[in-house]
């Protein structure tokens, strides 16, 4: 049983800023905002919680060992019974389906991973609420924590200067798109996900001024930062992957972008742009079917329904198009059974989704592991809410190995070019914060 004590607060981004060099401390840290008061185009998600998440240690933890993972996961949260904050990497789609993942993995993190936190902080406009594990602390422990972070320095640190390298040159990222579309062509597939990878050897870093920098940035409805010992991710995602609310699934796949204009004449017209074109359309109706059919095995029969279709949001380097699926789920259905269900996101493999994978598998050069996975938290009473691992760096402290990948939807109508200039606009705060200027390739 978690115990709750609140702490009035009085400069909540101060504040912000002592959390979270105070939670360095620990070797397992989750990190999730969503920017909804920090934002100066507040976005309202009406399927949310909080604004900032922040859990730090961990009680108990649980590893993927390559077998039966999701069956652990669903057994480690029904014998907690208490809330859980970790991440599902894209190659649990080899315990999910008939398939393989080869290629090179430089990252090595875990397949899953998910920790029972000491504490759990909560951050709003004018509190900071602490959730403690009844008997590991005591009323005053937790009064004293809040004296640390209070009275914790806020030290600016340098910002790197990483020269990233890409794992693709130009013209074999367009040559691969064309082999793909010859794919589509042919049958085999609609739509597949292809997606490239820029990295770094050998680099030293501090993580979380990059993060706070890609986060200040970016202003990501599900930005992240997670830390597993010397392993971690700083995520600036815009999307969801899906959220339980009760007896509600909701998905919210993205397909579709466009930049920012220079000027507020420019930016309408890109907008306007993003909504009418047929190609995005296109992309985005075959994965809203992708997301209805994954639903589909964990719904009440006929409550699947397409609440927004072609939605336009504003982001503040990119716009997208988002839509939003919902169902009811069944009685008879584990919470982790209907994330089995839908894993991986529609947006992040094709159509047909085990075919696209494949592909996937045979024209990337790299293995995705947690990039186009799936960060998010588990509550006691088995709600959850995960975004999609995009616009996202990768570091192994250990290996000193430095990753961010970018992709898109490839269909019959995608332009090479065009396809990889987008990658580079959905990588644009990524290499900001990195100051990285022109990839090497």
């Amino acid at each position: 049983m978690r115990l709750l004590k609140t702490h009035r607060i009085f400069n909540r981004e101060g504040v912000k800023r002592k959390l979270l060099q105070w939670a360095q401390q620990y070797d397992q840290i989750c990190v999730l905002e969503s920017n909804a008061l920090s934002s100066s185009k507040p976005r309202t998600d009406p399927y949310g919680s909080v604004d900032c998440m922040v859990a730090v240690g961990a009680h108990s933890q649980l590893l993927g060992n390559g077998r039966n993972d999701l069956e652990r996961l669903k057994s480690y949260v029904d014998s907690t019974y208490d809330w859980a904050f970790g991440y599902l990497s894209y190659d649990l789609k080899n315990q999910i389906e008939a398939l393989s993942s080869n290629n090179a993995d430089y990252l090595k993190f875990p397949d899953l991973h998910f920790f029972q936190p000491e504490l759990i902080f909560e951050l709003g406009e004018r509190e900071l609420i602490c959730r403690y594990l009844q008997g590991s602390y005591t009323e005053l422990q937790i009064d004293k924590v809040f004296q640390e972070i209070m009275d914790g320095e806020v030290v600016d640190q340098a910002q790197p200067f990483v020269q990233v390298e890409a794992r693709l040159t130009r013209q074999q990222y367009m040559d691969a798109v064309e082999k793909l579309k010859g794919h589509i062509a042919y049958g085999d597939i609609y739509e597949v996900n292809f997606c490239q990878e820029y990295f770094a050897k050998n680099v030293d870093i501090e993580t979380l001024p990059i993060y706070e920098r890609l986060n200040e940035i970016s202003k990501s409805p599900f930005a992240n930062y997670y830390k597993n010992g010397s392993q971690f991710l700083m995520s600036a995602s815009p999307e969801r992957f899906m959220r339980k609310r009760g007896n509600t699934l909701i998905s919210q796949p993205i397909k579709g972008t466009r930049k920012r204009g220079e000027s507020v004449d420019l930016d309408v017209l890109y907008k306007q742009e993003l909504a009418k074109s047929k190609k995005e359309r296109s992309e985005n109706v075959m994965i809203v079917d992708i997301v209805r059919n994954d639903l589909a095995r964990s719904a009440v029969k006929g409550t699947v329904t397409v609440e927004d279709l072609f939605g336009i949001y504003t982001f503040e380097q990119v716009h997208q198009m988002i839509s939003t699926v919902k169902c009811s789920i069944r009685e008879d259905v584990h919470p982790i059974d209907a994330i089995k269900d839908a894993f991986p996101m529609g947006s992040m493999t094709g159509a047909p989704k085990i075919r696209a994978m494949q592909l996937i598998e045979d024209y990337e050069s790299t293995k995705r592991g947690l990039y186009s996975g799936a960060v998010g938290y588990i509550t006691p009473e088995k709600d959850f809410d995960f975004n999609v691992v995009i616009r996202s760096i990768l570091y192994n402290a250990e290996t000193r190995y430095l990753s961010l990948m970018v992709g898109g939807a490839i269909t019959d109508m995608a332009e090479p070019e065009e396809e990889y200039e987008e990658c580079l606009v959905k990588a644009k705060a990524l290499f900001d914060v990195l100051a990285v200027r022109e990839p090497v390739s």
